[in-house]
């Protein structure tokens, strides 16, 4: 099958990628990058047919996360549980990506959400500067966002936040390259003076006589 085909029929079957080669030798680092990437790229015509909230919620499970639609009292982890019809109806208010493989070129997939609040990026292995550059889409409407354990993330990424006009709680922790933290965290809170900003690991207090 040609991999165009194929990552076409992976992407609406709702197949996650660490689950491919389940008893079998594991692919290489390369083909592994490919796989994720093909599994955060956007698909025009998907989002054309069933709105940019459907598509979003789409591209969030099949990376290993959990949305939460506005509305519902639960939150939905479950690619197969997603609603079939009345797409329209269905807002993306939360998205956790906790431990998922988004990557910079899936966060196209927030374009046109009007309703996200709460954004979590914890252990997200690819996320980078990129990634946080693209939050813009949702600038009129994030809230709440936690950016940790994100070994690619560097000053310039943070640099992009203060462009999130309406975020009132940002959370930051374990980001590796960001070196002068509590340097960050004073830039950040005069950017973002309308925000709750904090870095845990910039607000340490030294011990008496240390």
């Amino acid at each position: 099958m040609p991999l165009l085909a194929l990552s076409r029929s992976l992407l609406q079957t709702g197949t996650k990628p660490h689950t491919l080669f389940s008893g079998l030798p594991q692919p290489s680092r390369s083909l592994w990058g490919w796989l994720y990437a093909v599994f955060n790229r956007v698909d025009a015509e998907r989002v054309k047919l069933v709105g940019p909230d459907r598509a979003c919620a789409e591209w969030v499970l099949r990376s290993g996360g959990k949305i939460h639609w506005k509305g519902m009292k639960y939150v939905e982890g479950d690619y197969n549980r997603l609603p079939l019809t009345n797409f329209s109806r269905y807002k993306v208010e939360t998205i956790d990506a906790t431990d998922t493989a988004v990557m910079n070129i899936g966060f196209h997939h927030l374009e046109g959400l009007k309703f996200l609040k709460k954004l979590i990026l914890k252990n997200c292995y690819y996320l980078d500067d990129d990634a946080l550059h693209l939050l813009h889409y949702v600038k009129d409407s994030l809230e709440h966002l936690e950016i940790s354990s994100a070994g690619n993330v560097t000053l310039r990424g943070l640099n992009h936040l203060p462009v999130l006009q309406n975020l009132q709680y940002l959370y930051l922790s374990n980001l590796p390259e960001i070196r002068r933290k509590k340097e960050c965290l004073e830039h950040l809170r005069r950017q973002m003076p309308n925000c709750d900003v904090h870095f845990p690991e910039a607000e340490l207090r030294k011990p008496p006589g240390g």
